[in-house]
């Protein structure tokens, strides 16, 4: 008998099991399902899978031929004789709650050649005490553990373990973990097994590099650690919150360093640092000796359920040895015995002894209510009505009411839980018919759950993507770009091309991860995109457009954008500002870019290249000059002196350059298609420097607006403002309507034919807005529909007043006027003097139009 004492990382587990397979057969103790299921895989690689056992609470996988056993130590099958046989971590024997199944193992397993027990030197004195017949090896640490002080969470190293010591400390750790570093994997006590190797699993992988964990990863889990870092330097033990031991910190701490390699252990920030005697505690593995180690009587009396407790509730006869405070089993037994159900049928040796085993149902859920006791009671019924039985239907309705994936990490942790407990259940083979296919049932349950609850815990602390930008800082990460743009690190996608600027995918937020995703980005693009800008300076002019917002695309992707230039028809290229692109690099697009719009906008505004690029002299030059800077329509009036100046073959060259000369305007009617007029619009609102508003979808022959009037003849429209808003109306429809009022020559008042309102579209309110801007007014009031053309000198009726003496005179000798002119008849009369046609009156304008 050999106890083999040391601190973490001295190989005693390692030790133990080359020991073990020595022999002809073997058995150790785990104080963790993890480590049993851990160390059982290791031990099938070398004896396979016929010769090795495990055994759990909730598992148990039991070859015909199994000789080597690994097993939880409370569930250790002592009534089987093998040679070898170990307990790992004994000095778990102090522990208030489960020490005393420790101590049990101490003082009564034994192996037929071999036993030993592995462990902390705290339990040396006691151990060499109660079990004087053991040798007791001490074995140094292979490396060394040293403090490193108290370190930020965002500022600790790779390759750290964060320990806190509850599910929410954990939960919010690794939340600020994932926004600043990547990502970090948890492990709790409430996980699954299945689940913390799936956790364990991201980060030994190196998928990330921080563990945020409870003091699970205390007990024998050996993971690839440098530090240690303490959130918490306190715990709930079930009763209270008490601090931690420096036996304790040293057993959590010891996890850093693996096995030549030497680890660190400290604090956060927001803790503190340890105290000077804890940390020399800790470094030099020198812990003060366990006093007094847990003890339950194991001679339990099952006459009656009153001396089942006082049997429980006996206390040690030997020093050194304190009667355990009631564990879990026991506290159970105690609600059972308040159950009036209950106590009616446990009567006789055989129903205290089941109401027991009942008892020893682990409550993973822990929710310090009833509802495991309830569930205990209504087991301990089926199986006394079903004579010693569990019915398929009872175990089927459980399993099925917990069989769902959906839900936050509480609830599937919840349903985890359930599961475990029909898990143990279903591995009392005595208790069911059937039972390898009610355990293959449940197994099945919990995996589903444990995978989903892998799946959210990972959704919820990794970003992968951050994670391995982080990762890939110095240079080691693979990058490449997909043919879509696509910008991938070791196959994550962390942004997209759009044209020369990369855009990071949501998610990478913060300022780490966005330098990280900067860092990769440039080293693989540092030759993609002088590839590309090569690639767009070759290309075709098919893979260009001009959007309606003024940005220039390339295949699709913005990568700059007009602004003003020398003049309205020669707007400038600004190329999009991106870090990847040095000046020689954006000149080269510039360049191409340039040329390409030249082309473009003299292939849409021919006519108006042609008529700024045409000889002429004179007034027919200045008025070219205007149509031009007008974007093809000028107003009439301000132009009249240059138009009388014009002579015929000015006017014949300009018309056929397709100018034409109306009424009101002068315009290029090829340019007031759609097309022109949207690329017209947009190289105004250039020009002067504003945002291109989303053009109009229809083009009417008139429409209400409060555009700007530049604007509006810009597209082609002439604008007649009202009171509020003003009346745009397209030249060539203005024109049309002009040709309408001189055919017609109202000479009176009219009331406009639906027939003169064609022009517009048939829109005879537009054209009662805009005949008095023409020449003519409302007659009969401003209700009125009708007009009478306006007559230079005309005034307003008046209402006709009484006739005064002077007036009644004045008619008088208006009388004798005539009288006179009538005797005058016959003879030659003087010639009146004509008078001026009014220059604003529609007809002199159609007469200075057709030369009339």
């Amino acid at each position: 008998m050999t106890a083999l004492l040391g601190p973490t990382n001295t190989g005693k587990t390692f030790l133990a099991i080359e020991r073990m397979l020595a022999h002809a057969s073997g058995m150790i103790g785990f104080p963790l399902r993890l480590l049993a299921r851990e160390n059982y895989d290791r031990a099938v690689r070398l004896r396979g899978a016929h010769q090795v056992a495990l055994i759990t609470g909730e598992e148990k996988i039991i070859p015909a031929q199994a000789r080597y056993f690994f097993c939880t130590v409370e569930s250790m099958p002592l009534d089987r004789q093998v040679e070898f046989l170990a307990v790992d971590e004994i000095q778990l024997c102090g522990d208030p709650e489960r020490g005393h199944i420790f101590t049990d193992r101490l003082l009564y397993a034994r192996g037929i050649s071999e036993t030993l027990f592995l462990g902390a030197e705290t339990i040396k004195p006691l151990l060499q005490r109660l079990v004087p017949e053991a040798e007791v090896v001490s074995r140094p640490r292979f490396s060394t553990l040293t403090y490193a002080g108290e370190c930020k969470l965002t500022r600790l190293p790779p390759r750290s373990a964060i320990v806190a010591f509850s599910a929410n400390d954990v939960y919010a750790i690794a939340e600020l973990i994932r926004r600043q570093r990547g990502g970090a994997a948890v492990v709790l006590g409430a996980l699954s097994p299945r689940t913390r190797n799936a956790q364990v699993a991201l980060f030994e992988e190196g998928e990330v590099d921080y563990l945020v964990a409870t003091d699970a990863i205390g007990m024998g889990l050996n993971l690839n650690l440098n530090h240690v870092a303490f959130a918490r330097l306190e715990k709930f033990d079930g009763r209270q919150t008490r601090p931690l031991g420096p036996a304790e910190i040293g057993q959590i701490a010891g996890r850093a360093g693996r096995h030549m390699s030497d680890g660190t252990f400290g604090t956060t920030a927001d803790v503190g640092g340890l105290e000077e005697e804890v940390v020399e505690a800790v470094e030099n593995h020198r812990f003060d000796p366990l006093r007094v180690l847990a003890w339950r009587n194991r001679s339990l009396d099952f006459s009656s359920p009153s001396r089942l407790m006082a049997s429980l509730e006996e206390t040690p006869d030997k020093s050194g040895l304190f009667r355990a405070r009631e564990a879990e089993d026991q506290l159970h037994l105690a609600a059972m015995l308040r159950d009036p159900l209950v106590m009616s049928l446990a009567h006789g040796p055989e129903r205290v002894a089941l109401l027991w085993e009942v008892c020893q149902i682990p409550d993973f859920q822990k929710t310090l209510t009833d509802q495991h006791n309830r569930l205990l009671a209504s087991i301990y019924a089926s199986l006394l009505s079903g004579e010693g039985r569990l019915k398929g239907d009872f175990i089927a309705d459980r399993l099925k009411q917990i069989d769902r994936v959906d839900g936050d990490i509480d609830a599937l942790t919840a349903r985890i839980s359930q599961g475990r407990v029909w898990t143990y259940i279903t591995h009392r083979a005595d208790w069911l018919d059937e039972a390898a296919h009610w355990q293959e049932r449940a197994r099945a349950v919990e995996d589903r759950l444990s995978d989903a609850l892998h799946e959210r815990l990972t959704q919820r602390f990794v970003d992968r993507r951050a994670a391995l930008l982080l990762r890939g800082k110095k240079g080691g990460a693979l990058a490449g770009v997909k043919k879509d743009g696509e910008v991938v690190v070791e196959g994550e996608p962390i942004g997209r091309l759009r044209g020369f600027r990369l855009e990071l995918v949501e998610g990478l937020t913060a300022a780490e991860e966005g330098r990280a995703a900067l860092a990769a980005a440039r080293r693989i693009l540092a030759e993609e995109i002088p590839r590309r800008v090569q690639a767009l300076a070759e290309d075709d002019d098919g893979s260009f457009l001009l959007e309606p917002s003024a940005k220039l695309t390339w295949r699709g992707q913005p990568v700059a954008r007009l602004v003003k230039g020398k003049d309205i028809l020669t707007p400038a290229v600004q190329v999009d500002d991106a870090e990847l692109l040095d000046t020689a690099l954006k000149e080269k697009i510039r360049q191409r870019l340039e040329g390409w719009l030249g082309k473009y906008l003299r292939n849409r505004l021919a006519p108006l290249y042609a008529l700024s690029e045409a000889k002429l002299e004179g007034e027919a030059r200045g008025l070219a000059f205007q149509v031009v800077e007008g974007l093809g329509l000028i107003q009439r009036r301000p132009v009249a002196d240059l138009l009388r100046g014009l002579s015929k073959g000015d006017r014949k060259t300009l018309g056929g350059l397709g100018l034409r000369f109306g009424a009101e305007s002068l315009h290029l009617p090829a340019l007031l298609k759609p097309e022109a007029q949207d690329l017209k619009s947009l190289l105004w609102w250039v020009w002067r420097g504003g945002e291109q508003p989303e053009p109009r979808a229809d083009k009417p022959a008139c429409f209400q607006t409060r555009q700007p009037e530049g604007l509006c003849e810009a597209q082609g429209y002439r604008l007649f403002m009202g009171r509020r808003s003003g009346l745009a109306v397209r030249a060539d429809a203005l024109e049309r309507l002009m040709s309408a009022l001189f055919r017609d020559r109202p000479s009176g008042p009219f009331s406009p034919l639906p027939a003169m309102a064609q022009p517009l579209e048939g829109d005879r309110e537009a054209l009662a807005r805009l005949l008095p801007h023409l020449g003519f007014r409302r007659y009969g009031g401003e209700e009125s529909t009708s007009f009478a053309p306006q007559r230079r000198g005309q005034r307003p009726q008046q209402r006709r007043a009484p006739k005064s003496k002077d007036a009644k005179e004045a008619t008088t000798d208006k009388g004798k006027g005539k009288d006179q002119r009538q005797k005058g008849k016959g003879k030659p009369q003087e010639k009146k003097p004509r008078v001026a046609p009014n220059p604003d009156s529609p007809f002199a304008k159609l007469s200075e139009l057709y030369g009339r």
